[in-house]
């Protein structure tokens, strides 16, 4: 009997425990799902404390602006797109057409250039170097006078025909571009039959070249191939202000021209008895202390191109990887918002 009486009194406080926990989890159940329903949105007469649109007007705007961030986003790929094509055009352009860069280099002193006079049946009558444009007055007009220049004589085949011979009076040119040294010549032709009478000269960039040359004849040769030639005439005094251009190629050889500036005066022969003989003066002389370097430049950097189209493949990578997250960010919470509606109908009905 007693053991009877202790087994149903312990029931009893077993089914009052259970009973008291039920009763606990069912009151915390009841406050999860008043939370729950006062955070959905409810009919009118049916809602809790709170407002039922604040939470729908802020999933909206989450919406709009997360569409509006897209669209943003999705036009700065475009952008994108358009400046990697624009700039590889640009690119493909500047390697066609390169810039012509021009730079000026100030010497004291240039390298002395040669003059290849060809006189033909005009002889040399005097050559003299002079400073600051003083040349006195010429004395004994017609007669042999002094030769201070140093000269070579030299005769080679015609570069272009190559069956005529040429005779050529090498001339070393000025050097001292800060005293305005000049070069001054005067050359005489007798009995000319023609109504014209002139000598033909050209300019090369080095004397000294022409010196150290072992084969002078092919040295000259290849002067005439590659240098313009000019021409004073009789009867005048031509001066001639020289001027030097180095060109760079694109192979990185470098080729050299002379630009000149000629004025001519008329010469009054006061000679007692002038005969039929020309006479023939020119002075030469560097313009300025300048020579004047020319180089086509591509201004198309490559690594520029590559800086550029790395930054604006990152930013594609970035715009796709943002434009990825705000889709699944904008389906997470349209889950949820219809989550949320089905489980507030659900405690309506």
């Amino acid at each position: 009997m007693l053991h009877r009486e202790g087994s149903a009194s312990y029931q009893e406080l077993n089914e009052d425990v259970e009973q008291g926990t039920e009763n606990s989890a069912s009151v915390e159940a009841r406050k999860e799902e008043e939370e729950n329903i006062g955070s959905i949105i409810l009919p009118d007469g049916e809602s809790g404390t709170s407002s039922p649109s604040v939470p729908f007007i802020k999933s909206c705007l989450k919406n709009v602006f997360a569409v509006i961030l897209l669209f943003i986003y999705l036009l700065l790929m475009a952008v994108a797109v358009f400046l990697v094509y624009q700039t590889s055009v640009d690119f493909r352009e500047k390697l066609k057409h390169p810039v012509m860069s021009v730079s000026y280099k100030e010497v004291s002193l240039y390298d002395a250039p040669g003059i290849a006079f060809y006189p033909g049946k005009a002889q040399l009558l005097s050559c003299k170097h002079h400073y600051y444009d003083q040349i006195p007055p010429l004395v004994n007009l017609g007669q042999p006078g002094e030769i201070e220049c140093t000269t070579q004589k030299i005769s080679y085949a015609d570069p272009f025909t190559n069956q005529t011979m040429k005779y050529a009076l090498i001339v070393q040119g000025p050097r001292d571009v800060r005293k305005r040294e000049l070069v001054f010549l005067q050359f005489h032709l007798n009995e000319t039959d023609q109504d014209f009478s002139a000598i033909d000269y050209l300019l090369f960039s080095s004397f000294q070249e022409f010196l150290s040359s072992p084969e002078k004849a092919n040295f000259m040769k290849d002067c005439e191939s590659s240098y313009s030639s000019w021409k004073f005439s009789g009867g005048f005094r031509t001066w001639v202000k020289m001027s030097l251009v180095k060109t760079k190629e694109e192979d990185g050889s470098e080729t050299v021209e002379f630009k000149q500036e000629t004025s001519v005066v008329n010469y009054i022969d006061k000679r007692p008895k002038p005969g039929s003989d020309q006479l023939f003066f020119v002075v030469f002389e560097w313009k300025d202390p300048l020579i004047q370097t020319v180089q086509d430049i591509v201004t198309a950097n490559p690594w520029n191109m590559i800086a550029l189209l790395c930054g604006i493949f990152l930013a594609l990578f970035k715009a796709a990887d943002f434009a990825k997250l705000s889709i699944k960010w904008m389906i997470k919470i349209r889950k949820r918002h219809l989550k949320r509606q089905s489980q507030a109908m659900n405690r309506i009905t």
